[in-house]
């Protein structure tokens, strides 16, 4: 008897060790790369950059508070706390995104959840940070877990022109969807410095990467994309800082758009909507903030600043409603967001994941999230 117990032990520490095993297997890959060794040419680029110090990128605009590269031991106790309050209380409604090919002289947004956005603009389609994974992690038994599913699946996603990546954090670059784009695209992904070493190791073609400092620009599909300034930070395992982190710029014939990725409020919107704007949309987190970190992520009412200091036309929120990032209840963000856009007269937009958002007919804000929160 004694020898089947042990028997038993062996075959279910054998079973165990394997099944971790197996979920670890992509946690190597999923680390990415270090840039500075992916090649001579990229680490020139990289060390020419007005952002790149030391060996590392760095905001060459001045901090505002204490700049967190690293999340502190305490958070891991006080994300345990009241969980129930970081999350909803519901179901969060889910809309189809429109099957109409994109108007050829206009701008349509499809927000899909937390950064995740596709925007039409001037008949051409343009996706920004796409995460379809569960978790925005290395590992998918780990992490913050979604708070509703993506509207569409992947290979359900019309043909885009262009991807666009702001930094390299799990909740804005995941490897799987990259994967998965590059077998089912064909559009280049647009990326600020360094990053294209990730994309490379996980099988995206050097064609097919475009990698701009800030204030550099390339010509895709027509339209004009130019990698602007954020206050941010990067970094996918211990190692800080080694890609550099952005905002993009999007102009048509007539339409213009900036995704601001994430960021902490700087007076340098100014100088982005004097140089490329005025914007008829802008994407701007509201989400993830804290008195902890000012620098790296923005607070609703200072995202209302700088859409007006972008001169932005319809404020679209994002990086908010999908992943618990923050000690902060679920619904808080959107919340302080309308109350300050109704103060400051500011035109806002609050779609559901999913729904399709016409820039020239958006419809009125309808607090849909109130009786989640």
């Amino acid at each position: 008897m004694a020898g089947k117990r042990t028997a038993w032990r062996i075959l279910t520490g054998g079973a165990a060790l394997a099944a971790a095993g197996w979920a670890l297997r992509e946690v190597p890959a999923e680390l990415g790369v270090r840039p500075l060794t992916s090649g001579p040419e990229r680490a020139a680029r990289m060390r020419r950059s007005p952002q790149f110090r030391d060996g590392v990128f760095v905001n060459t605009m001045p901090e505002q508070g204490h700049a967190m590269t690293t999340p502190p031991v305490s958070l891991i106790g006080e994300l345990a706390k009241d969980k129930e309050r970081r999350r909803p209380a519901g179901h969060v409604p889910l809309r189809f995104p429109p099957a109409t090919p994109p108007p050829a002289d206009g701008l349509r947004t499809v927000w899909y959840g937390h950064a995740s956005t596709l925007v039409e603009i001037e008949g051409r389609r343009v996706l920004f940070d796409p995460v379809w994974s569960r978790r925005p992690s290395p590992a998918q038994f780990a992490g913050p877990r979604r708070h509703h599913p993506v509207p569409v699946e992947l290979t359900e996603l019309p043909q885009v022109d262009a991807i666009a990546i702001s930094h390299d954090h799990y909740d804005h670059l995941d490897m799987a969807t990259v994967r998965s784009l590059t077998r089912t695209q064909k559009a280049p992904f647009l990326v600020p410095l360094g990053i294209g070493a990730h994309l490379e190791r996980w099988g995206v073609p050097a064609y097919r990467i475009v990698e701009l400092d800030w204030e550099e620009e390339a010509e895709v599909a027509g339209l004009r994309f130019v990698a602007a300034a954020a206050r941010h930070f990067s970094g996918r395992a211990f190692t800080r800082n080694d890609t550099l982190w952005g905002s993009w710029v999007v102009a048509g014939a007539s339409k213009r758009v900036f995704y601001a990725g994430d960021s902490g409020y700087f007076s340098g919107y100014r100088g982005i909507g004097a140089a490329y704007g005025p914007f008829d949309l802008t994407l701007m987190p509201i989400g993830a903030y804290s008195p902890a970190w000012p620098d790296i992520h923005m607070n609703p009412e200072e995202a209302v600043n700088a859409h007006l200091d972008l001169g932005g036309e319809l404020l679209l929120p994002v990086h908010w409603a999908t992943f618990t990032l923050a000690l902060h209840p679920w619904a808080e963000p959107v919340e302080r967001l309308w109350r300050e856009a109704k103060a400051r007269d500011v035109k806002i937009v609050v779609p559901r994941p999913g729904e399709g958002v016409d820039t020239a007919d958006a419809p009125p804000v309808d607090g849909w999230w109130e009786t989640l929160s």
